[in-house]
C-alpha cells in the first residue's frame, strides 16, 4: 500500500494529518489498534521524522495514544470518559443549535436538509462509512452556521473522538430512523428561527444518542469483566 500526495499549497504534514484523522474517524483504524510507525511511513511515503510530528498532533487531539515502550495506538474511550464527553457535547450542541437558528442562511438550511437526505439514504447499508460521513457533513454545516467559532472548534474535536461511539449508537435497531426524525425537527426549528426550541432539540438528540451508546458500552464492559473473571478462576 502506498499513499502519495501532490506537493501543493497545503503542506505535506497537514495532508498526512488530515488523512490519518479521516482514517480514524471513519473507522479504517479502529480503537485499540496498534500503529506501526515504519508501516505508516511506507503507506504515506513520508519520512519517519515527519510521521512522528503527525503522531504528536493526533495525540494532542486525543485520537491516538502513545504508549511507553509500545508505540502509538488508536485511542480507546472508556465508559466514564464517554459520559463526560457526551455531557459536554450536549451543552455545546444546544448552543450550536440556538446559534444556527439565529445566524444560518437559507443556503445553510438547504444544505442541512440535503445532508439529512443523505443520512436517510444510509438506512440498511452494510458499510457505515457513508453514514458517518453524511452525519459529519451535517454537523459541519450546523457548526459553520452557528456563529460561534469556539463552539465549532471544540465540538469538531469531540465529534472526531467519539465517532466510534456514534457508530455504536446509530447501529442499534431503529436508531437511524429516530435520528432522521430528530434532525428534521432540529432543521424545522432552525428554519422557523426558534432558537430556544432548536437548542432543546439538539440537547435531547445528543441525550438520546448518549443513552444508547453508554448502555451498549456498559454491557460490553460487563461482558469483558465477566470473561476475565472466568479466565482467572479456571
Amino acid at each position: 500500500m502506498s499513499i502519495k500526495f501532490e506537493r501543493v499549497d497545503v503542506s505535506l504534514k497537514k495532508q498526512v494529518i488530515d488523512a490519518m484523522r479521516k482514517a480514524i474517524v471513519e473507522g479504517s483504524f479502529v480503537p485499540g489498534q496498534k500503529l506501526v510507525e515504519r508501516e505508516l511511513c511506507q503507506w504515506f511515503d513520508v519520512s519517519r521524522s515527519l510521521m512522528r510530528e503527525v503522531l504528536q498532533q493526533l495525540e494532542a487531539e486525543a485520537l491516538i495514544t502513545i504508549v511507553p515502550f509500545r508505540g502509538p495506538m488508536v485511542s480507546e474511550i472508556q465508559l466514564d470518559e464517554a459520559k463526560s464527553i457526551y455531557a459536554v457535547r450536549q451543552a455545546l450542541e444546544a448552543l450550536a443549535g440556538a446559534g444556527c437558528a439565529q445566524f444560518a442562511s437559507e443556503s445553510d438550511i438547504a444544505a442541512l436538509q440535503t445532508n439529512l437526505a443523505l443520512i436517510a439514504q444510509c438506512q440498511g447499508a452494510a458499510d457505515q462509512k457513508a453514514l458517518v460521513n453524511a452525519k459529519n457533513e451535517f454537523y459541519n454545516v450546523l457548526l459553520n452556521a452557528c456563529g460561534n467559532p469556539v463552539v465549532k472548534e471544540i465540538l469538531t474535536g469531540l465529534n472526531n473522538r467519539i465517532n466510534s461511539l456514534r457508530r455504536l449508537s446509530m447501529g442499534q435497531p431503529g436508531r437511524l430512523t429516530d435520528t432522521v426524525h430528530e434532525l428534521q425537527e432540529i432543521i424545522d426549528a432552525i428554519r422557523n428561527r426558534d432558537a430556544q426550541l432548536a437548542s432543546r432539540l439538539c440537547a435531547e438528540h445528543v441525550g438520546k444518542a448518549a443513552n444508547i451508546a453508554l448502555q451498549v458500552m456498559a454491557k460490553q464492559t460487563e461482558e469483558v469483566s465477566s470473561t476475565k473473571d472466568v479466565a482467572t478462576h479456571q
